[in-house]
């Protein structure tokens, strides 16, 4: 899977079909880039699930923020859909239960790659459950710090496994994280900054 390129393979796929997209979204500054760049041609749909967020406030606090980015978008008629939110709630002890053994891992280890494949998972779990939905993608691979080939990986196993049609994608290419921090100044968005959980903390 080395030297795929997986933003060319997302506007392949959405050349041909365009569609319903259970989008995971991290985080409001992520996302932001993420939904601007493919809601001209999907109707998108946000999954707020980050279980590795050990603490509640500051999930709560990030929630809020993907609310209010979602409602700035659809008051401003952002893209060709309205965009809709799914908060899949509060679910530390998911994560705790996953990272257990995995403590001691470097940050983009294989604790990490867990932490995206239960994120991912759910989505697509999610995307089957609800119904209507052409593919589950993530916003994950925005971030300069996260391994996009690792992720897409994961993606495509979920697919495989599922049954859930993946959506791959380089969120980062096309100056996608510098999109996401201007994103963030014009909607005054708060950025944290580490991933989420007590070990990037």
């Amino acid at each position: 899977m080395n030297n795929v390129n997986f933003d060319k393979l997302m506007e392949d796929m959405l050349s041909e079909k365009a569609g319903r997209v259970l989008l995971h979204s991290c985080c409001a500054p992520c996302s932001s880039a993420c939904i601007e760049r493919i809601c001209d041609r999907c109707e998108v749909t946000v999954y707020y699930y980050n279980p590795n967020i050990g603490d509640e406030a500051e999930y709560l606090k990030r929630k809020e923020e993907q609310i209010r980015l979602i409602n700035a978008y659809n008051a401003e008629k952002k893209g060709k859909y309205e965009i809709k939110i799914i908060d899949a709630d509060y679910d530390s002890s998911s994560f705790e239960a996953m990272a257990k053994g995995l403590e001691d891992c470097p940050e983009r280890g294989a604790r990490c790659h867990k932490c995206y494949e239960l994120r991912m998972r759910h989505t697509a779990e999610a995307a089957l459950k609800t119904g209507g939905f052409d593919y589950f993608a993530t916003t994950l691979t925005l971030s300069p710090l996260k391994d996009s080939e690792a992720i897409n990986r994961i993606g495509l196993m979920i697919e495989e496994e599922t049954g859930m049609k993946y959506l791959p994608s380089d969120f980062k290419k096309r100056n996608g994280y510098l999109r996401s921090i201007e994103l963030s100044k014009q909607y005054d968005l708060y950025r944290q900054n580490f991933c989420g959980c007590v070990y990037s903390r």
